[in-house]
């Protein structure tokens, strides 16, 4: 079955005023489901037809752009939108909590590590929190459409929070103000689905 761009689960204005609704629509109805329906295009005939785009991305062949570049905008944007939350956010608890104390000190200075490798991220790509086998995690930044499910991506590990630091992803409300964004980001993280995730990773 091909794969089909996922609905939001909220309305394009629902995550105002930290991200805007022109922003949100143009992001999800054109770049998604660009990846999309290129990512069909160049699976459809092949071996990689019918597979999962976890199987597809962790075995991925790197020289096949147009695979990595669309599978990893398909599966990068499809997380994406799960983490954020207009409403019913939650806030850091558990394990998840546990496991991010461990690793960084405090929550404080987890948002200071994700937030640099977003901010920091030269051009286009995406800053990741992963688990580890075991529970452990760890912050990292990726080019363009990468991500840490790939073969020798810098991190590794399962994605469970990804920030999309694309232009196109923020440039309408905040221009170059990359930083802003970032901090308008922690405001609507989607805490529940976080957490769901890294128990279901670990």
């Amino acid at each position: 079955m091909a794969f089909q761009l996922p609905e939001l689960g909220y309305a394009y204005d629902a995550l105002e005023p930290h991200i805007d609704a022109r922003t949100m629509e143009i992001h999800h109805s054109k770049h998604h489901n660009g990846y999309t329906t290129k990512l069909n295009g160049a699976v459809a005939g092949t071996e990689l037809e019918g597979k999962s785009i976890e199987d597809i991305l962790s075995n991925l062949d790197m020289s096949n752009g147009a695979v990595r570049n669309n599978g990893g905008g398909f599966y990068n944007h499809s997380l994406f939108w799960t983490v954020m939350n207009p409403e019913d956010r939650g806030y850091l608890s558990g394990e998840l909590k546990d496991a991010i104390e461990a690793e960084f000190g405090s929550k404080e200075a987890f948002i200071d590590t994700f937030s640099n490798a977003a901010a920091t991220q030269f051009g286009s790509g995406w800053a990741w929190l992963c688990v580890l086998p075991g529970g452990k995690v760890e912050v990292c930044s990726t080019p363009n459409q990468d991500n840490p499910l790939m073969p020798g991506v810098t991190c590794g590990g399962t994605p469970i929070l990804g920030l999309d630091v694309w232009e196109h992803a923020y440039y309408l409300n905040y221009q170059n103000r990359r930083p802003d964004y970032i901090d308008a980001f922690f405001k609507v993280i989607n805490w529940n689905e976080v957490e769901r995730r890294y128990a279901a990773a670990k």
